[in-house]
């Protein structure tokens, strides 16, 4: 069986870990190949080197950000590579995806990561329609329950619904959590992994932390990640008392090692799936605390495994911020909690052989049609 993974990727985030975390568990009965869309900018991608280690891969080239010249290309490589199913990950890659798969005569499988709520009409526009070509897929298969909810409401028949829980590879985390040592700090270390886009709500965090750095200076803000709203945030930080121990990293290969380092970890997301972030900050045993939104409650429980504050609420947010600070038992055991709750319930291997069991499936239901 040979699957195509299709990304239109503009780094090296959540969605492509878990492209390589899937990619990587399947057995050896499955050939997995990948393609890209290269995009001004993107022509050295993260994800492109590190698949190479698990099977081929491909690239096709776009005139800007959306390209429908794309179709025919990708239906000509699925041909030409002997490609039996097409996985798309992202409103663009689902669009494209869904067509050429319907060029080329083969089966279609779409996993929703995640919403953007874009304020940009043109996104807005493309995001829709990235929804509406779900319902033209074979199955589409949300990362969350949440997901699955909001998934249901754009007319896409039942029997086309999938769920299968979010799994990640958390054997590279464990080797770097080996590795923390409790030498002493200058600074707390408060910390955020993910893409600089809207929905992540980043600003939430910098207001945070600079009404608790008005308070004491005994910590610092690093930022990992990269996307369209970092250079407004920047720029917003450079406004703040805090400014000089805010630090906006960008993507780094040394992630990992940087997020064992956090003290703390902080999301203010207004709409999630299940962020793999967060599953990665779990799993190196750093407290978290979020906002109480779908998807981040299905990896943390409120004072079993990490804080949750109501959405927007800023004040109980920096309370949160300060306890986990301040009162070490209470964030090793929620930590430890949490690490304990993602080893068991998110394996990237039960994943991958339930993802197996699908694509066997679809593949059996189109030789008997």
């Amino acid at each position: 069986m040979k699957v195509l993974q299709f990304i239109c990727s503009t780094g090296f985030y959540g969605a492509e870990r878990w492209v390589l975390a899937l990619s990587k568990h399947l057995p050896d009965s499955v050939s997995s190949e990948l393609v890209v869309t290269l995009e001004p900018g993107t022509e050295e991608l993260e994800l492109v080197k590190q698949f190479k280690a698990i099977g081929k891969t491909h690239h096709i080239p776009m005139q800007g950000r959306f390209d429908l010249r794309a179709v025919s290309k990708l239906a000509d490589l699925i041909q030409e590579q002997d490609i039996d199913i097409i996985h798309t990950h992202g409103y663009k890659s689902d669009i494209l995806g869904v067509m050429a798969a319907r060029k080329a005569g083969i089966p279609c499988v779409v996993t929703p990561h995640g919403f953007e709520n874009a304020a940009d009409l043109k996104l807005r526009l493309f995001i829709w329609l990235g929804c509406q070509s779900m319902r033209f897929a074979d199955k589409v298969v949300p990362l969350s329950k949440q997901l699955m909810s909001d998934v249901e409401k754009f007319n896409i028949s039942p029997d086309k619904l999938e769920y299968i829980q979010n799994g990640v590879d958390l054997s590279e985390v464990e080797a770097v959590r080996q590795t923390k040592t409790d030498k002493p700090k200058e600074k707390k270390t408060i910390g955020f992994v993910g893409q600089m886009i809207s929905r992540k709500n980043i600003k939430a965090i910098l207001d945070c932390f600079e009404s608790l750095y008005k308070k004491r200076q005994d910590i610092e803000l690093v930022l990992l990640g990269d996307g369209e709203d970092r250079p407004s945030l920047e720029t917003y930080s450079k406004t703040l008392a805090s400014a000089s121990d805010i630090h906006f990293l960008g993507f780094r290969n040394d992630r990992l090692q940087l997020l064992r380092d956090f003290d703390l970890f902080v999301m203010t997301s207004t709409l999630e799936g299940i962020p793999r972030c967060l599953m990665e900050a779990c799993a190196m045993e750093i407290p978290v605390s979020a906002y109480d939104i779908a998807g981040i409650d299905q990896l943390i429980t409120h004072n079993e495994s990490g804080l949750l504050a109501p959405l927007h609420n800023s004040k109980q947010l920096e309370k949160d911020w300060e306890r986990l600070l301040d009162d070490k038992a209470l964030a090793t055991s929620l930590a430890q909690n949490s690490k304990s709750f993602v080893e068991a319930n998110f394996s990237a291997k039960r994943m991958a052989d339930e993802y197996l069991e699908l694509f066997e499936g679809i593949l059996k239901e189109s030789v008997n049609a």
